[in-house]
């Protein structure tokens, strides 16, 4: 994790759209998603979408976008006319300078080559594959749809179809170890993605692995281990040319996703959709705008008040600053120090970055930066709220 990149110092507004739908719910999955087994009236959806997004325009004023994220659910359930209303609608709202980052979630087992054409027509140019694993034992574990056959004949695709090409995977997977994780990492690397997700498995109240866990039927790896495997995961990445730019992302120099990078570097936002948030400048404050979660409820909240809406606030400075550190600590390049105080008001404590610099947490990058170390991205929850006292 040496690499750092250039500072950018528009960190962008980013639109995102979240189809909630998927074709089944996956046991360790917290997001908003929701199995419905009666075909989903897809134009009504895109008119409300439609309308959400006339309805952040009023709020946000002209802005020139991006990036633009289709999240989910498994956004490759929707017809690429669907996909496609949608993009014409934020080009109808914003201006969208051509051969901007379009980034769709796919599913392997929702993978069609005549659809995938269908996306990249509509203008989608990145793909962000769900494969998750490279073994059928333990996707079926993960309650994938897919098997590796699949997930390669995706990759395959979505490689031939589209210029950029992302895909996630989950480790410390009960009884992985590092050298089993190394191969899979390598292989991985191998289908000549330029851009990886690598997450650790990690146990979230509310789902089906969270009622396993609690009942001692689930065993995931203990902390030492899954140290170990962070590490194998950061090794064997930056030795095969996609060094980590964020705490759980990779990517060749120049294949960041431009979307993302808009969150963490704390630009703007808005969010469209059942459970989509927001984060954006309204009337020179920066608001947090959240959406009812329940698809049909948010349908009929657009349809009869012309967005979803049904809470946030008006952030303070001090939660801006607070927002601002936790975000740009994932990030290899850090945080801008004099933007940092611009949001805060005040400098961080000198004598607490003193602290933290000798136990090897945090480095500065220049005079204008400060990121966390490897050490410190390890513990970057307690790293920031030691910054931030």
């Amino acid at each position: 994790m040496n690499a750092v990149l250039p500072i950018d110092r528009d960190p962008g507004f980013g639109v995102y759209v979240h189809w909630p739908f998927c074709a089944a719910k996956c046991p360790y999955c917290d997001f908003n998603s929701h199995v419905r087994h009666q075909p989903v009236d897809q134009e009504r959806y895109a008119k409300a979408f439609a309308a959400e997004l006339a309805d952040r325009r009023e709020r946000t004023g002209p802005r020139t976008v991006t990036s633009i994220f289709i999240g989910g659910g498994t956004p490759s359930l929707m017809k690429p006319e669907t996909v496609g209303s949608i993009l014409e609608t934020i080009s109808a709202k914003w201006h969208v300078p051509a051969g901007i980052e379009v980034t769709l979630e796919a599913n392997p087992s929702s993978v069609e080559a005549e659809r995938f054409r269908g996306y990249r027509a509509a203008g989608v140019n990145r793909v962000s594959l769900g494969v998750q694993a490279l073994n059928d034992k333990d996707l079926r574990f993960l309650g994938r749809l897919h098997n590796v056959e699949e997930a390669l004949k995706a990759i395959g695709l979505a490689r031939d179809i589209f210029p950029r090409l992302s895909f996630d995977l989950i480790y410390a997977r009960p009884g992985q170890t590092p050298a089993d994780w190394a191969e899979e990492l390598k292989k991985a690397i191998g289908y000549t993605v330029d851009h990886l997700s690598l997450y650790q498995l990690t146990i979230e109240e509310g789902t089906r692995f969270f009622d396993l866990h609690n009942a001692g039927k689930l065993v995931i790896p203990d902390p030492d281990t899954a140290a170990d495997l962070y590490q194998m995961t950061q090794d064997v990445t930056a030795a095969h040319g996609l060094p980590a730019y964020e705490i759980s992302n990779h990517a060749r120099p120049g294949c960041e996703s431009r979307h993302n990078l808009t969150y963490w570097r704390y630009g703007e936002y808005v969010g469209v959709g059942p459970g989509a948030h927001g984060r954006f400048i309204e009337n020179d404050k920066r608001v947090v705008a959240f959406t009812e979660k329940f698809p049909e409820a948010w349908l009929n909240l657009v349809e009869s008040k012309g967005h979803g809406i049904v809470g946030g606030e008006v952030l303070t400075q001090s939660e801006e600053a607070d927002e601002f550190l936790m975000m740009g600590l994932r990030l290899v390049e850090g945080i801008d120090l004099a933007r940092y105080e611009a949001l805060s008001g005040h400098t961080l404590s000198s004598r607490r970055v003193s602290i933290l610099q000798d136990e090897g947490l945090i480095a500065s990058v220049g005079n204008s930066n400060l990121r966390a170390t490897p050490s410190g991205m390890v513990v970057l929850d307690a790293l920031v709220a030691d910054l931030a006292r």
